[in-house]
């Protein structure tokens, strides 16, 4: 009985992913395409909050939170301040594609199919095994505050230099 309840969770795991996984293409794509810089922004909310959820259908919690906190919190509303500050063109842009894109496409669909095929080289029959105990959200963060702090002050501090140059370069003296 119990492995037809796993069965089920398994197969509605599958299900969520890919409902998510097409919001976030979806969101992608208007990301790309879309002529307002802000809508875009916005766009990439939906994607960085789809990436969220599919860790949250992972069960990596801690990880889903920090994809909250520090990309949509933090770094969108950099963006958003940036955009703000930079006096962008709110309205809709005509001019916002470059006059090569053609070439993009088969250069990004390239690309695309040697990392595919980098990774089912590398990694074609591997199976991913479950660790034998968990990591706590103590061991989590004991691990970046130990090695990783200084790189994540230095980028709070880079992210701060961009925000103080950009107000610097809005004012109007």
């Amino acid at each position: 009985m119990s492995s037809l309840f796993a069965a089920d969770v398994n197969i509605a795991q599958n299900v969520g992913f890919y409902i998510i996984a097409a919001i976030m293409l979806f969101g992608a794509l208007r990301v790309v395409t879309g002529r307002n810089v802000v809508h875009a922004a916005l766009w990439l909310v939906v994607v960085l909050g789809g990436v969220a959820s599919q860790y949250l259908l992972a069960a990596a919690e801690f990880v889903a939170i920090s994809q909250v906190m520090v990309y949509i919190g933090a770094v969108m509303v950099l963006f958003l301040f940036g955009i703000m500050l930079t006096r962008a063109t709110i309205g809709e842009e005509s001019d916002l594609n470059n006059k090569n894109w053609s070439i993009g496409i088969p250069v990004a669909l390239l690309l695309a199919g040697t990392l595919v095929w980098v990774i089912v080289d590398q990694y074609g029959g591997e199976v991913l095994t479950s660790p034998e105990e968990p990591m706590s959200t103590t061991a989590i963060s004991d691990v970046f505050l130990r090695e990783g702090l200084v790189p994540f002050l230095a980028l709070s501090f880079v992210l701060l230099a961009a925000a103080i140059g950009a107000i610097v370069l809005a004012r109007k003296d």
